[in-house]
């Protein structure tokens, strides 16, 4: 088990856990507050930010610097905006917010993942790449 949370990917998934049932629980109280499917993605994001900054930031890619969070608000503005461009053209299908949300929540966490990996908790320096690989 302890070889396994060595994984980033691994602890990511962990923790995105967390965080998405973090998120799903706030989205979902907005849903049922019948607020416009936009607003509760917005209300779900910001309820997320902060919480979602420190967890994954700490446990996951082992920094949790204030200088990478305007990357990790932006990496969370796109997937915001992926997002609501997604679960508009789902909800045409599933004509409920939650399923769709549901349904994209695991493309979303990918989707995240290669965000915050690549753009937000990418290492400075190409040697503490190879310092920091998995």
């Amino acid at each position: 088990m302890r070889k396994l949370l060595k994984l980033r990917f691994i602890r990511f998934v962990l923790v995105g856990g967390l965080n998405t049932l973090f998120g799903f629980t706030v989205y979902a109280l907005f849903v049922v507050a019948h607020s416009p499917t936009w607003v509760a993605l917005i209300g779900g994001n910001l309820a997320g930010i902060v919480f979602n900054f420190l967890t994954t930031g700490h446990f996951v890619f082992l920094d949790v610097s204030r200088r990478r969070l305007p990357r990790f608000v932006a990496a969370y503005l796109l997937t915001y905006a992926m997002n609501l461009v997604l679960i508009a053209w789902l909800n045409k299908l599933t004509y409920n917010a939650i399923v769709s949300q549901a349904i994209l929540t695991p493309f979303m966490a990918v989707v995240s993942y290669v965000l915050l990996s690549k753009l937000v908790f990418a290492p400075a320096h190409p040697q503490a790449q190879v310092e920091h690989a998995d």
